[in-house]
């Protein structure tokens, strides 16, 4: 049972409905949206994903920011985020366990499951393998896409944030 309710958009105040229906312009509206509406500059803080997915997109492909994320929320335990991107995966005929992953998807995969396992010791040898793969600047986003991805997860998991129903037939 979740900790925290999700908004109700019929008596939210305009502020909610607002930032309800601008984010409805970009995104689908999930339970951990409607249950940060509760505040709406956390509601602007964690929707900043949708902005550094932009960022990490002018250097990854779709498919290497959706096996970087699901490798987070899976190594983090998310049951709502995991579901999200598996089911990405999924409708694109992807097995995560069984896909052969290119050099440089398993290199983004061990660097999003590293920031999750221990991120005080992501190790030399991984940041060097990134540095010959991305610029200090890319790096910088790739750590801020995973950071902000952590965070939702976070919110999610402490939150007791129910599963969609769009994943319950999954």
């Amino acid at each position: 049972m979740a900790y925290v309710s999700m908004i109700n958009y019929d008596t939210a105040p305009e502020e909610v409905k607002k930032a309800h229906d601008d984010h409805m312009k970009i995104g689908k509206m999930t339970n951990m949206k409607r249950t940060l509406l509760n505040n709406v500059p956390s509601f602007k803080a964690l929707m900043e994903w949708y902005t550094l997915r932009d960022e990490a997109a002018k250097f990854l492909t779709p498919l290497e920011i959706n096996f970087f994320c699901y490798a987070i929320s899976s190594q983090n335990d998310c049951l709502i985020c995991s579901s999200f991107f598996r089911k990405i995966l999924k409708d694109e005929n992807i097995d995560f366990d069984t896909f052969m992953f290119t050099p440089r998807q398993e290199l983004l995969i061990a660097f999003g499951r590293a920031m999750v396992t221990d991120p005080h010791n992501v190790g030399d040898d991984l940041f060097a393998e990134l540095k010959k793969e991305f610029n200090d600047e890319q790096i910088v986003v790739l750590t801020a896409f995973g950071a902000i991805m952590i965070a939702t997860n976070l919110i999610n998991t402490t939150l007791h944030v129910e599963l969609d129903s769009f994943y319950l037939n999954e």
